[in-house]
Parts: structure tokens; sequence; C-alpha cells
């Protein structure tokens, strides 16, 4: 479970050691947005914001609020397929970026015959593999450790919508309703009984997925709502959202 009070950290601070996770063995610590590593075993921040640890995943990283994603490794993006060139797919994460890089054996069991062939505009949900400000990103839609997608790999159909920074980290969070305040996806789900699936970026893009139309509409209106209240907007006014949305679609 990620940690209930975050310190808050300055740009330039160094990390305490006390803060770092270092309960899970199996797995090597890993660093999200915010925070670099310093050789060699320095951790210091990169922006101003609260410190986030998730001693089960064994990862740390900065939540702050920004208008602008800049890659970071092991990012979960949704991307779209700009253009295929050599043995690279050119991906757009966002407007105001440098297209990433994703190899066309990056996908599970993908050989020169094999491989996806995406064209131009195709969404995918990809990793970032590598980020620095000498390089263009590159991505991966295959698991290192296992050879498996594990959820990665071309988002076919759905919709995706447009989320500020902060919300999509939320929504990623291993408990969005109690760690980020956002129920309203459960509560379509589960109290309304919509079918639908979703993948979120850390780029501010949810994917959603649906046989429905309608259920598509009511839960991009959802986000957008949610998005535009803030932070403070809670579970039960979130509550009183989705059925004044159900309710709206139904008269």
């Amino acid at each position: 479970m990620a940690s209930t009070e975050a310190p808050i950290v300055l740009p330039g601070d160094i990390i305490d050691t006390s803060l770092i996770p270092t309960s899970n063995k199996k797995r090597p610590l890993r660093l999200g947005p915010g925070l670099r590593h310093v050789p060699p075993d320095t951790l210091q921040s990169t922006v101003a914001g609260e410190l986030i640890t998730d001693p089960k995943k064994n990862t740390m990283y900065i939540e702050y609020n920004s208008h602008r994603y800049v890659p970071s490794q092991n990012d979960l993006v949704i991307g779209q397929i700009h253009h295929s060139s050599g043995d690279l797919y050119y991906v757009t994460l966002n407007s105001f970026a440098p297209q990433a890089l994703l190899p066309h054996l990056s996908f599970e069991s993908a050989t020169k015959k094999t491989r996806p062939q995406l064209d131009r505009g195709q969404l995918i949900y990809a990793r970032v593999t590598m980020a620095n400000k000498h390089m263009d990103p590159e991505l991966e839609c295959v698991s290192q450790q296992t050879g498996k997608s594990e959820g990665l790999g071309p988002l076919n159909n759905g919709t995706v919508f447009n989320v500020s920074l902060g919300l999509a980290r939320r929504l990623m969070l291993p408990r969005p309703r109690e760690d980020g305040g956002v129920a309203v996806l459960d509560m379509l789900a589960e109290d309304e009984g919509l079918v639908f699936e979703t993948a979120v970026g850390r780029n501010g893009k949810v994917w959603v997925g649906s046989e429905s139309v309608r259920t598509v509409v009511i839960v991009g209106r959802a986000l957008a709502e949610v998005d535009e209240k803030g932070a403070g907007f809670g579970v039960d006014q979130q509550k009183k959202l989705v059925r004044r949305l159900m309710r709206d679609v139904k008269g």
C-alpha cells in the first residue's frame, strides 16, 4: 500500500534513506517521475511535490502538478503511431514532445514475420524503457522479465480522453479510490453495471473501450468533470455526479 502521509520535497533535496522502501527484496527499486539516481547511492528530487512510496511494488516517485508531460523510465503511456521507418515505429506521446521510438520486435512473441503491422494512427499502450534529455524516449510493449505483454500492446477501437497529469497519476495508484480519491470508475462499473475497459497513461490520456457508445460517452464525461473539479471533489460528490450522468442519459 502506498504511504498515506507523504513528505514534501523540493528540487535538489536528497532523499533520506529511511524513506526508501526496503521490504520487497525480490524487486529492484524503481524510480518514477521527479527522482534521479546520483551514483553511487544517492537519490535526489528534481521537482517540488509529495514523495510517494509503494513498498509492495518497490517504487518511488514525486507527485507534483505539471501541464507538460516529461517521459520517465517505467512510465506506462498511451501513444499513437506516427510512422514506421527501418525497424522502428515513431510514436507520438503528446503534441509538444519528441516522438518516442518503439522497436518492431518489442511485442510479445514478435519476430520479423509475426510482429504486429501497425498503421499510422494506431493507439498503443507501452512502457518507457529509456528517457533522458539527450535522446528520444524508447518504448516497449512486452515485459523484459516475463516475455509477456502484460496488458501492453495495440489498443483497438475505443476512445482516448485527455486528462490532467494529476488525475492520470491518481487513477494509476494501486488503490485509486482510497489513495487517490477517484471512485467514479468503480461506481460506474459496480453500482451502475456499465461494462468497459480502461487503460491509463502517465502522459495524461485515458483509453476507454466498450461495445456501447453510450457507456464510452458517460465514462468520458465523468472523467472530464472529476478532472475539472480537482482533488477536492470527494467520493460523495462523485456519487452524485454518477447518478446525474445516468439520469441525464436515460432522460
